[in-house]
């Protein structure tokens, strides 16, 4: 397959390393419940400023290694939003050193052209019926945009949610609670087709009617098909960008034909990825087990099209 403009795409780490020393740190609700308020306040700030030194050394291992995006862990700051542990930076020692590394990042991202985003875990759902849940979620996007404008992230990305027996209903209120998110949280928000629920077409008229960005999740497209092909998708998703776009990619584990074509590889199998996305001007976050091995071994593939 001929893939010779191929180095448009910037490709994007998830999160963690396979092989790399550099390591996040959390901790559970379980393990702060044994102990004093001020003993958790010292793990907690512990915690923060490990994970935001272990972000720069992330970046400064993308940088040697030419990948050009990375994607933050949502708990950088371990259980920032439980409802019985929760903490702002003011509560924790080291608070004023966390920022001033956040701040690091941001400057270092910046001068290295390193695009940074946050993928929320899926207890985030903007379109459950039950309230509690969209205040949590909503707490939760809130914190993690917050951090996103401390380090530069222009991205929090999220899922539809639930069908909830009805699609159409679950969508309206996905809206009106997305027309609620304060400005800071909307300006970074976007919505990723998954491989259950939501396929892009369900997905587009919501993007299409709020200026949500969709982000394009090819493989969930190939486990959940609908009208549009990927070429279709993949136009229409580009319009609802009003900066870079950015999608996702993985290849299955047992092959299309397995068992659970939706588990993801080690790695992509280059055939995957869609050629028309080739010649775009795109971050393509790279969801696979290996991961910045993964990243690697795509962008050489990609940049030497059919070499042994």
């Amino acid at each position: 397959m001929n893939r010779t403009r191929s180095h448009n795409l910037r490709l994007g780490l998830c999160c963690i390393f396979r092989d790399q020393p550099i390591k996040f740190r959390t901790t559970t609700a379980r393990a702060l419940s044994r102990l004093t308020r001020r003993e958790r306040q010292k793990k907690l700030s512990e915690l923060c400023f490990h994970n935001a030194e272990a972000l720069m050394q992330s970046l400064e291992f993308c940088t040697g290694a030419g990948i050009g995006a990375f994607r933050i862990l949502s708990q950088i700051m371990p259980l920032r939003t439980h409802p019985d542990f929760g903490y702002d930076l003011t509560d924790l020692a080291a608070g004023d050193a966390i920022r001033a590394t956040f701040a690091r990042v941001k400057e270092y991202a910046g001068k290295n052209n390193i695009r940074l985003s946050f993928h929320p875990d899926q207890f985030v759902v903007l379109n459950s019926p039950r309230e509690d849940i969209v205040a949590s979620s909503i707490g939760e996007l809130v914190y993690q945009s917050e951090v996103a404008d401390r380090v530069g992230a222009d991205v929090v990305n999220i899922h539809g949610g639930g069908a909830y027996g009805n699609k159409t209903e679950a969508l309206k209120r996905f809206e009106h609670t997305f027309l609620r998110l304060p400005e800071q949280v909307r300006r970074l928000l976007t919505i990723e087709n998954d491989d259950r629920v939501y396929s892009p077409s369900d997905l587009l008229p919501l993007c299409e009617s709020v200026d949500i960005p969709l982000v394009y999740d090819v493989h969930h497209h190939r486990c959940l098909p609908d009208e549009l092909n990927i070429d279709e998708a993949t136009r229409r998703a580009l319009a609802t960008w009003n900066r870079e776009p950015l999608f996702h990619i993985s290849s299955p584990i047992d092959g299309w034909n397995g068992r659970r074509p939706e588990r993801h590889h080690d790695y992509i199998d280059i055939n995957d990825v869609p050629e028309g996305w080739c010649s775009l001007k795109l971050t393509v976050e790279v969801e696979a087990k290996a991961k910045e091995l993964a990243v690697v071994k795509l962008a050489d593939e990609l940049c030497h099209p059919g070499r042994p």
